[in-house]
């Protein structure tokens, strides 16, 4: 038998008259989770953390979950949470068709920062000052659907408008700050390669680069490591063995005066940096690869 992942549809008549939004305890969706807590949801659905902590998927990234974080999902993602150690919280759900109508624009929801589809995170935490207030316009929605009658949605949309426009505005901070990062981390980047080929013959210590650039070299590494993958250190052994190459292939140094040049401290200190990076000696590369 064919195993399918569970999708659970809006139930627009649980109010009786057609309502398309909701907010419904965490507590409560977990009872229909029992068996799988993979599903997909054919609404939009907001999911504010309470109490608890544990992770939150949504289709491939998984994120850690706790009091303050709001996760974003749309209709046709896949979403696995930890109903065991998440232990409350709020979900507020709604139709696109609630306010795509009401706005004349069928696409109002899908251009909100976290529901289109250039989002970088399906996540964002909110300071408590904000937090607060959102639950607080979580519990106004609840208690106009208490009191909803047919044609009297005009509150719901505007706490619901509230609620997203709040959000998109946080989302979009956090992006900015998030690329303001990025541009930094290539700034220092940039600067660090370009320090490595100036100076390279003359300092290998991955302290004198952080140094100058006014960084840690813990975070000078980490960097490098994202960039590139590798540690400073070895970005830094590698330009100098690439060095070395260029001086064995295209003059005809010794092999001592190539170490004098890179500033090795003895002959043999070179050989064995170099046989250690290439797998085999100076003189034997230069054999092999010089016509």
């Amino acid at each position: 038998m064919k195993r399918t992942i569970p999708q659970y549809t809006f139930y627009k008549k649980k109010y009786g008259d057609e309502l398309l939004i909701d907010v419904v305890e965490l507590n409560h969706i977990k009872s229909f989770l029992a068996k799988s807590s993979v599903h997909t949801l054919t609404y939009y659905d907001l999911t504010f953390i309470t109490e608890g902590e544990g992770t939150f998927s949504i289709d491939s990234k998984s994120y850690k979950a706790s009091p303050g974080d709001v996760f974003f999902s749309k209709p046709g993602e896949i979403r696995n949470w930890d109903i065991h150690n998440i232990l409350n919280g709020q979900a507020l759900i709604f139709e696109d068709e609630f306010l795509s109508s009401f706005f004349k624009d069928p696409l109002f929801v899908q251009h909100l920062s976290f529901f289109n589809l250039e989002k970088t995170s399906s996540k964002i935490h909110l300071a408590e000052n904000l937090y607060t207030h959102i639950l607080e316009l979580l519990q106004n929605i609840k208690e106009e659907i208490d009191h909803f009658k047919q044609n009297d949605e005009h509150v719901l949309r505007a706490l619901l408008y509230e609620i997203l426009m709040l959000l998109n505005r946080i989302y979009l901070q956090n992006t900015e700050q998030e690329e303001e990062s990025k541009k930094r981390h290539s700034l220092y980047l940039n600067r660090f390669i370009h320090l490595v080929d100036s100076t390279l013959k003359e300092h290998r210590s991955v302290q004198y680069y952080a140094e100058k650039l006014c960084i840690t070299p813990n975070y000078l590494n980490e960097l490098t490591n994202a960039a590139m993958q590798i540690s400073s250190k070895q970005y830094i052994q590698n330009k100098v063995m690439e060095e070395a190459k260029k001086l064995l292939l295209y003059t005809d140094l010794s092999i001592s005066e190539i170490a004098f040049e890179l500033h090795y401290d003895t002959v043999s200190y070179f050989i064995r940096s170099f046989k250690k990076h290439q797998k085999k000696t100076p003189l034997a590369y230069r054999k092999e690869q010089k016509p």
